[in-house]
């Protein structure tokens, strides 16, 4: 079981939006270096609906080859199409990944039956760990509590990661799978401390990106019941939690990185690079996390 701070990671690109493969190792490097307990590569924050299949493999790669097991690595595989879905996470398989992270699938739209039989394919299919990937605000397709605890009974899904950032149906999942080996995370870094206090095993995060040495302590103080710990540590990164949502992820958190020096300003259409009106915001969130200085 995974437990802690694991990072949504952010693919570094070039002015052009070519994928700096230099700056995703020495990314990587950043986080093997500060504490960051697993990696998700090719997550929603990797920017993958914008990656042809080639580069959405390679990425995968990359990370598992340059983590070379020092660490776990998870991989976006989610896709709309449950044959993609499919195809994607034996590739993860093929090249080393340990977990895939799904995603509901994004536009269609599915019934709970449709995500519970989608979610079933893919993890009859993968031949890999799946976790599931719940975030409504970007996929507009839902997943029910009581379909995840359907989906909990198969053998080949794990977990869970909840970014819808509501905590009562947080801890109902707590609640009617504590005992079991089922894994939840959150996905929603500013009500993350909470979901772990309650019982949640960790946080696949945003803020990890820029902050992978506070966020892996906020984790194990959290995970462990820590509460006083855990709260000094989140109330510091509180400012930077909600800064990096203040345009579409990955947008400030790519900025955030450039202003550090780990990636050029690259970022592919239809997304943009940070309005400039944000810039002395999400800069000084960097600077009251102690991420850079003044």
């Amino acid at each position: 079981m995974i437990t802690g701070s694991i990072v949504a990671l952010a693919t570094p690109m070039k002015a052009a939006g070519e994928i700096d493969w230099e700056a995703l190792r020495r990314l990587v490097n950043f986080h093997l270096d500060n504490g960051t307990d697993a990696i998700v590569a090719a997550g929603t924050t990797g920017e993958p609906t914008t990656m042809s299949f080639a580069e959405h493999f390679d990425v995968i790669r990359t990370v598992v080859e340059e983590v070379a097991g020092r660490i776990p690595v998870i991989a976006g595989t989610g896709a709309n199409a449950t044959s993609e879905a499919v195809e994607l996470a034996r590739y993860a398989k093929e090249v080393g990944a340990d977990y895939c992270l799904s995603v509901c699938p994004y536009y269609n739209k599915p019934t709970q039956e449709g995500l519970y039989r989608h979610f079933r394919a893919v993890a009859e299919g993968a031949n890999l760990p799946v976790i599931l990937y719940n975030v409504p605000g970007r996929t507009c397709s839902d997943l029910y509590n009581e379909t995840v605890f359907r989906l909990a009974e198969l053998d080949n899904i794990v977990g869970l990661k909840d970014a819808t950032g509501n905590l009562e149906r947080a801890e109902e999942l707590v609640e009617r799978l504590k005992g079991s080996d089922f894994m939840l995370y959150s996905g929603d870094d500013a009500t993350a401390c909470d979901f772990m206090l309650m019982g949640g095993h960790g946080d696949i995060s945003v803020t990890a990106n820029v902050a992978p040495r506070a966020m892996h302590e906020l984790c194990a103080a959290a995970v462990a019941g820590d509460v006083d710990k855990a709260h000094q540590i989140n109330t510091r990164l509180m400012p930077l939690h909600t800064v990096l949502g203040v345009e579409a992820n990955p947008i400030p958190v790519k900025w955030a990185l450039n202003r550090m020096g780990y990636a050029e300003a690259g970022i592919r259409l239809p997304l943009t690079w940070l309005s400039e009106k944000y810039h002395s915001t999400v800069g000084e969130a960097l600077q009251l996390a102690g991420v850079v200085e003044a």
